[in-house]
């Protein structure tokens, strides 16, 4: 794998087969609505829009990058023959098992430097922004996008995939959820006074968005993570206007200054909760100072919304394959499988598949799966199920629920843990703080053994009932 660009990733996946061109689209809703078909089927297209109404020719968008299987698996690098999400969530987590950040690389000039706009020229309008859904509070710019910032006292340089509204040509608004490493940057700058550069780049290789929008360790620049993923330094300018560093084969970046004492008005936004959550309320501001661009540039949106949705496509593989990550690294024994469901946002949802070796063991992985870093923002019910259930399978994860819980013992609730604005079951006004649900659906660990069998055929006789009789029933060869 080499380092590529936001073309040269569109031509691998129109490799696949899984790219539509769509031209004369009006930025305003409908965009969204086609985003929307796109995402809400299952693997649905890439799809690439092009003479977007008001625009010229070659000021395209191209949204649902990571929304199936085979495009999440060419963006990691992995084999594209892939035919289920659990066996891309077990094919990752043995890459990345084997990933060491790589330090960027700073280089003279870069594909993104063929239009510079400054002073009076600059003016994010000219790119075809939409307004993603309709009763969203304005045109969202930033949805695949990274937002660059640096901290303040450690230095390190972070990349984060917050939402940036336009206010007008030259200003933007960037809403980041508490907790964030972005948020924390931020207040750090803010807390002491003092503005923070920010950069956001708005088209670029989609892992780098991927990278911007996962649970990337605290203090780990996503450029370093990128450059582990392909085996090379990932190349970056170094601004003058901003002091940061620059993905230097970018398609759109915007630069400026954010002040502790300029607020806007930011929202409503549909977010990936499927609710307008936050509403509106005063955020930050971005003054842009600089847009860089190539010629005949392609924005990469993203947009939030009701699952299922590009968001829940790819980050249910990957938040998935961190969440067992953590938890083998905090001593869980025996995890067969972690599924961070759709359903759920791949947040409010996760089942943890699990052979269990003690009592407890069941508790301790539902426990785990909530509280590590990347199942601890804004989750809901953990399902802890026994290793003859595949997570991924919603009917047999209920009816492993439905048969193997009883609610009095088997229901554990934690109180006071990590939510956010974006949680829509926070009523408006209070804190950022909900609770979770831990529900054991595993056999009472006690008398497993004697806990009535399940009423199904053997894989042997179902698998010779089917080679005999398959092509008869269901048409099969």
């Amino acid at each position: 794998m080499s380092m590529r660009d936001l073309r040269q990733w569109l031509r691998g996946a129109e490799g696949l087969g899984e790219v539509r061109t769509v031209t004369g689209a009006d930025w305003n809703v409908e965009i969204g609505a086609i985003t929307e078909l796109a995402q809400h089927r299952e693997n649905g297209p890439a799809v690439l829009f092009d003479e977007v109404k008001g625009y010229p020719k070659g000021y395209r968008i191209v949204v649902n990058s990571l929304g199936s299987l085979r495009r999440t698996a060419l963006t990691l690098g992995l084999d594209t023959n892939v035919t289920s999400p659990m066996e891309l969530v077990k094919t990752w987590r043995a890459r990345s098992k084997k990933i060491m950040p790589i330090p960027a690389k700073t280089v003279e000039s870069g594909p993104v430097m063929e239009h510079v706009d400054a002073g009076a020229a600059v003016n994010v309008l000219k790119f075809p922004t939409p307004k993603w859904h309709e009763h969203d509070g304005g045109r969202y710019i930033g949805t695949g996008s990274v937002d660059i910032t640096r901290d303040p006292e450690e230095g390190w340089v972070n990349l984060g995939c917050y939402r940036v509204m336009i206010h007008d040509e030259k200003t933007v608004g960037f809403y980041i959820s508490p907790g964030k490493h972005g948020r924390i940057q931020r207040e750090k700058w803010f807390a002491a006074g003092k503005p923070m550069k920010v950069a956001v780049s708005l088209g670029h290789d989609p892992l780098v968005f991927l990278a911007g929008s996962i649970e990337v360790p605290y203090g780990v620049s996503e450029y370093d993570w990128v450059g582990g993923v392909v085996g090379e330094p990932f190349e970056v300018l170094q601004s003058p206007v901003t002091g940061l560093p620059l993905p230097a084969n970018a398609e759109i970046i915007i630069e400026g200054t954010a002040y502790p004492d300029r607020k806007l008005d930011e929202g409503p936004f549909g977010e990936w909760t499927g609710y307008y959550a936050s509403d509106v309320r005063p955020e930050p501001t971005i003054t842009v100072e600089r847009v860089l661009h190539r010629a005949n540039p392609i924005m990469l949106g993203s947009p939030p919304g009701k699952p299922p949705s590009e968001l829940t496509a790819y980050r249910a593989v990957m938040r998935s394959a961190l969440i067992w990550d953590e938890m083998e690294k905090a001593g869980v024994p025996d995890v067969q499988g972690v599924w961070c469901h759709p359903a759920g946002g791949t947040r409010l949802l996760v089942i943890v598949s699990i052979k269990q070796r003690y009592g407890g063991h069941a508790r301790q992985a539902g426990l785990a799966a909530m509280a590590c870093r990347a199942g601890s923002y804004l989750g809901r019910y953990v399902v802890v199920v026994d290793e003859d259930i595949d997570p991924t399978n919603t009917y047999d994860v209920i009816w492993a629920l439905c048969t193997r819980s009883d609610p009095e013992k088997d229901i554990d609730i934690i109180r006071r843990m990590w939510s956010g604005p974006l949680d829509p079951i926070i009523p408006p006004g209070a804190k950022g703080l909900n609770s979770r649900a831990l529900i054991d659906a595993t056999r009472p660990f006690e008398w497993r053994d004697k806990f009535p069998p399940v009423a199904i055929s053997s894989t042997a006789v179902i698998e010779a009932a089917r080679k005999k009789w398959g092509a008869i029933l269901f048409g099969e060869s």
